[in-house]
């Protein structure tokens, strides 16, 4: 189980709050295991949008592995111009309103081994507890120049949905704390799970545009039909079995011409085109055993023989098996879907 701590601060933004919120829990109801801990210097704070929160936690001691979420608020609830007042970052930078305590204790869970995301300008306020320094990061489009002008030890990068190095995670305005939190499910519970959440809350799971690897799991799946997800699913959980088009027809409840057009116009590919992708996405996996032949491979992933699944994974990857199979984690990393 990993403990979210959500820090609340004085005049947050509710969907940079919300909007990640409910990712969480609704992977919990799929499955995960988060315990969410809504946290503030004060037991009642005012929203933004003027709603109040209130009988909110004490910020608790630190532990190793816990994820910090910080929602964003106005700047100028954050920061104080008045003269006198200690200033960090940029010499012309304004002063933080944020509590010191605040401040230090997020510097504790730093030193504690503790994970940190922000949403919008939820990152000035780890640029102020110095966790940003010599990090790339990014905020809301409108903020970049000014987290780069307070913090001229961050790397402020543009045009990105978020942002990571390291143990923090910075994401861009409002709506991408919802991209930001699935993409962090997804690296802690898999894609298949971070779909179902994505699917639920009817929103489009968009990965970081630096990082152009794609999962089949979650790729062809930003669509409302619901018998095309149904199929969608039964594909995933059996990609060993060879269900016939009439099978699948039926889970979906249509007719087979019915779920061949449909599926195509919904997913963008045939549905002989996405088992095989799922059969050779099982294979990739597989593969990292290095107990199992080619052909127990190809066995446990619904393949006729190892001679078909060498032939579609060339025509896929543009490569072998067996050379996959020779990488080093963390080098080269898997192969790359042919465009």
């Amino acid at each position: 189980m990993q403990r979210l701590i959500v820090l609340v601060l004085p005049e947050v933004e509710i969907l940079d709050l919300a909007g990640p919120l409910q990712v969480f829990h609704e992977a919990n109801l799929q499955g995960a295991d988060y315990r969410t801990l809504i946290c503030a210097p004060e037991p009642r704070v005012h929203s933004d949008q003027g709603i109040w929160l209130a009988d909110l936690a004490p910020l608790p001691a630190p532990e190793e592995g816990d994820l910090i979420l910080v929602p964003g608020c106005p700047l100028a609830a954050l920061e104080s111009g008045v003269p006198g007042e200690r200033r960090t970052g940029s010499p012309s930078a304004p002063a933080s309103r944020v509590e010191p305590a605040v401040l230090a204790w997020l510097a504790e869970a730093a030193a504690a081994g503790a994970h940190f995301a922000s949403v919008c300008t939820g990152a000035f306020v780890l640029g102020r507890a110095g966790l940003l320094d010599g990090r790339q990061c990014t905020t809301h489009w409108t903020r970049l120049d000014d987290l780069a002008h307070r913090f001229p030890a961050a790397r402020v990068l543009a045009g990105r949905l978020f942002v990571e190095d390291g143990p923090v995670l910075t994401s861009a305005g409002i709506a991408s704390g919802i991209d930001l939190a699935l993409a962090l499910v997804e690296r802690r519970h898999g894609p298949h799970l971070t779909s179902r959440v994505a699917r639920e809350m009817v929103v489009y799971l968009r990965r970081d545009g630096a990082h152009p690897q794609t999962s089949v799991y979650l790729d062809h799946r930003a669509h409302l039909h619901p018998g095309v997800h149904r199929v969608q699913d039964w594909l995933i959980a059996h990609p060993e079995e060879r269900a016939t088009l009439t099978q699948l027809a039926d889970l979906a409840a249509l007719s087979p011409r019915h779920l061949t057009r449909v599926f195509r116009e919904a997913t963008g590919v045939t549905v002989q085109d996405y088992a095989t992708r799922l059969r050779l996405e099982r294979a990739r996996s597989l593969l990292q055993d290095p107990h199992l032949t080619i052909e127990a491979v190809a066995a446990r992933c619904g393949f006729e023989t190892a001679r078909q699944l060498r032939r579609l994974w060339k025509e896929a990857f543009g490569t072998t098996p067996s050379a996959a199979r020779g990488r080093v984690s963390g080098e080269t990393g898997p192969p790359h879907w042919k465009r």
